[in-house]
């Protein structure tokens, strides 16, 4: 039994030896295929990660906005331009004033003339080169353009304002910046208080993570962090900024891989773009390029040692580093930065030490220009998305030059923004609500100039100029009388001024003049000038409701409007730059030039992808619309706007219309001379009643526009089948100087077939004080 019992024991044991290394086997091998899995798709994932970092590396990096920018100024001898203009103009470029131009974009200042140092600019047709240049001044007049050789200068242009931009949906903005275009000491100061070792670890720098580590633990929390400049462009460029292990887990191998794929420089060429660098609003700042017009408004290349450290200090924390909102903390930190650089060798002592006595310079506006224009970026925007697809202008870098003139883009706005201001002042709760909206073009390029789309210039939300749609009062009045000049009548044409009845089918309407009294037989220019209602609806009735309608698709208006005979009074709703349409017609001499914001749009490359040129088309002929803007210049010198003259050179020779609506809500003018085209309405966006005519309200901003603007005198262009006559107004028939008549511009196939003797001038009956009696004597 004995020996039995020994026997099975010895055989447990053994069994229990034989299992034990059986059990660690199967452990190992376990381990050793987990390990083999893990190892499978650890391979997967950096192959995964590997082709996903090349492919967005070498790809499209980075959804461009597309840029916005004004017209370049062009500068050349016998040029009207006021030092005042061109002032405005540098500063709207950032321009330095300096007691010498050393350095592009900077510029010296004198009482006669001017020596530029211009940063030059690629344009779409060629290079233009930063140079300096003397420009001379004859009171308002470009004089000469010298080279520093003091070779005379025929053109120059300088650079663009940027105006603004179409961004994508993260709402990132960026300036994109080559590694060579990075100016002095930024390349040194982001390495050193960032990376020290960038040049020598790969993506990834064990030594600066121990350090990190160490400075951490001796402060019992966290103050400083182990990422490489590599880290952090992939953080920012592929993952996102959450604290989290997975997202640490995934930087390190990234940085290797990035590292082993693309050199140092393409590396910190892309860091220089992407990193985050401030906020504007719901736009984020990314990239050096960027941040420079954002805190300077200057572009990066011109920035000094001072500027080029506190850019690199923010890198750190943007907001809490903000030199707007946290100032001293900045300049510790810029200061930090310079003691660095001068620690390595970057810099000397002197240097460091002039840098840090220099203020943060940073610019009070968070942006100079960018977003100063949203009424007519509104306007930009709209006419490109009639070609291109949204997609296309918020990620394809497009390059976009339009035709807005800074100037009289600021001369606008001022204009509005002080006439209702004294409007304000003068009649105080009565126009607490007033609104305006003003558009501005060329008359003869069809080109819009300016756009302001309310009081609040800077506000990107409601675009008056655009978006309100308000009737228009006595402006489509000028549409009657030029079809009626189309069908025969004539400047000298009788039309009787006396009360009207009209049945509707909603009852009988009554038109009244706005000043309650009828004038009896009136000619039709004077009717016009004076802007008598009775009249012009007894003129619209009889050349028809279809044929006015008909005139103002000519001229310009594409929607549908009802056909009843209010229409020839106004009660139809426009916008300004509806209106300011029309009136580009009329001011061009009868050929339709559709307005136009935009001048050409080239891709990222500098390629032109399409340019915007002329489209002409005449739709009204020469002779009428030659009688009718002679009539339009009766209401300046006569009519409803002559007090236009009491600020303005009667030479001008002003041509345009007043408009007012019912219970004065609404109060317009549109006009134009030699060389701008106008138009203004003030109003109240919930329509209420203003004490405001077309003549008290919309003139007068239309006046100071002017008086700002000094634009060229009209001269109107006589067709070759157009007279100048001699008429009697009381009988319309033809007359002679001596009798004290009027001369009026007649077509050659409708001139007086009747005349009368001089005496029956004076026959009874005769008013010695009728209103045209001061229109004959400026005849004279």
């Amino acid at each position: 039994m004995a020996k039995k019992a020994a026997t099975k024991r010895k055989s447990r044991n053994s069994k229990s030896k034989a299992a034990k290394p059986s059990w660690l086997r199967r452990l190992f091998w376990l381990f050793f295929k987990l390990g083999l899995l893990f190892s499978v798709f650890a391979a997967i994932g950096l192959v995964y990660l590997d082709i996903q970092i090349r492919a967005k590396f070498e790809g499209k990096r980075w959804a461009l906005p597309a840029k916005v920018y004004a017209r370049p100024l062009e500068l050349y001898p016998g040029q009207v331009l006021s030092r005042e203009s061109l002032k405005l103009e540098l500063k709207g470029l950032g321009y330095k004033f300096q007691a010498r131009a050393s350095q592009p974009g900077t510029v010296e200042w004198a009482s006669r003339r001017a020596r530029i140092y211009s940063r030059g600019f690629d344009f779409v047709d060629g290079l233009e080169p930063s140079r300096r240049l003397l420009v001379d001044f004859s009171g308002d007049t470009v004089s000469r353009i010298r080279d520093d050789a003091g070779r005379n200068i025929n053109l120059a242009r300088l650079e663009p304002i940027q105006i603004g931009g179409i961004y994508p949906k993260s709402n990132e903005d960026r300036d994109l910046l080559q590694i060579e275009q990075a100016p002095p000491y930024l390349i040194d100061a982001l390495v050193a208080i960032e990376d020290r070792d960038y040049y020598s670890h790969y993506g990834v720098s064990p030594k600066g993570i121990a350090r990190a580590m160490w400075v951490n633990v001796k402060a019992g929390r966290i103050v400083q962090g182990g990422s490489t400049l590599t880290q952090q462009l992939i953080k920012n460029f592929y993952l996102t900024s959450d604290r989290s292990f997975v997202r640490k887990l995934l930087e390190i191998p990234m940085a290797f891989l990035l590292d082993r794929h693309y050199s140092k420089d393409e590396i910190l060429e892309a860091y220089l773009n992407e990193v985050y660098l401030g906020q504007k609003g719901n736009r984020a700042i990314h990239g050096f390029g960027l941040a420079s017009q954002y805190f300077f408004a200057q572009p990066i290349q011109e920035l000094k040692l001072h500027q080029v450290a506190l850019l690199a200090a923010m890198v750190k924390g943007p907001s809490y580093y903000d030199p707007r909102r946290n100032p001293a903390r900045a300049k510790k930190r810029r200061d930090l930065v310079l003691k660095v650089l001068q620690d390595q060798g970057t810099i000397t002592a002197k240097q460091r030490h002039q840098a840090q006595q220099q203020p943060l310079t940073v610019v009070k506006q968070k942006s100079l220009h960018r977003g100063a224009y949203p009424a007519y970026l509104d306007l930009v925007k709209r006419q490109l998305r009639e070609e291109y697809p949204d997609e296309v202008l918020s990620s394809d870098g497009l390059r976009i030059f339009t035709a807005l003139d800074p100037v009289v883009q600021a001369n606008a706005e001022q204009s509005l923004v002080s006439s209702v201001k004294g409007l304000t002042k003068r009649y105080g709760k009565k126009v607490a609500k007033l609104q305006g909206g003003m558009v501005v073009s060329n008359p003869y390029s069809g080109e819009v100039l300016a756009v302001v789309g309310g009081k609040n210039t800077r506000y990107q939300g409601f675009n008056r100029a655009i978006d309100a749609i308000r009737p228009v009062g006595s402006l489509i009045k000028p549409a009657v009388y030029l079809t009626a000049l189309e069908k025969g009548y004539t400047l000298a044409s009788l039309l009787e001024d006396e009360p009207l009845t009209i049945e509707l089918p909603d009852g009988p309407w009554s038109p009244k003049n706005y000043d309650r009294k009828s004038h009896g037989p009136v000619p039709l220019y004077y009717s016009l000038a004076k802007s008598y209602n009775q009249s012009t609806v007894r003129l619209g009735m009889d050349v028809g409701v279809d044929e006015v309608l008909d005139t103002l698709r000519r001229l310009g208006f594409n929607r549908d409007i009802p056909a009843y005979p209010s229409l020839f009074l106004g009660a139809v709703a426009m916008s300004p730059i509806e209106v300011a349409q029309i009136y580009q017609t009329i001011a061009g001499n009868g050929f339709q030039l559709p307005l136009r914001a935009i001048r050409m749009v080239a891709d990222a490359e500098n390629q032109e992808l399409s340019r915007y040129p002329l489209v002409v088309q005449q739709t009204v002929n020469a002779g009428p619309m030659y009688q009718l803007q002679f009539a339009l210049q009766q209401v300046g010198h006569i009519g409803t706007a002559r007090s236009a003259y009491a600020s303005l050179p009667q030479s001008l020779n002003l041509a345009g219309k007043t408009g007012t609506t019912n219970d004065q809500r609404d109060s317009w003018f549109a006009g134009f001379t030699g060389d701008r085209l106008a138009v203004v309405w003030l109003g109240a966006d919930d329509n209420s009643t203003l004490p405001l005519t077309g003549s008290s309200g919309a003139l007068k901003t239309w006046i100071e526009l002017m008086k700002r603007e000094r634009p060229q005198p009209l001269i109107l262009d006589q067709p070759a089948e157009v007279e100048y006559l001699w008429v009697d107004e009381l009988t319309g028939l033809g007359s002679a100087e001596e009798c004290g008549g009027v001369q009026l511009p007649f077509l050659l196939e409708n001139e007086p077939q009747e005349y009368i003797p001089c005496a029956a001038a004076y026959a009874p009956g005769y008013v010695e004080d009728e209103p045209l009696d001061w229109l004959k004597k400026w005849f004279r």
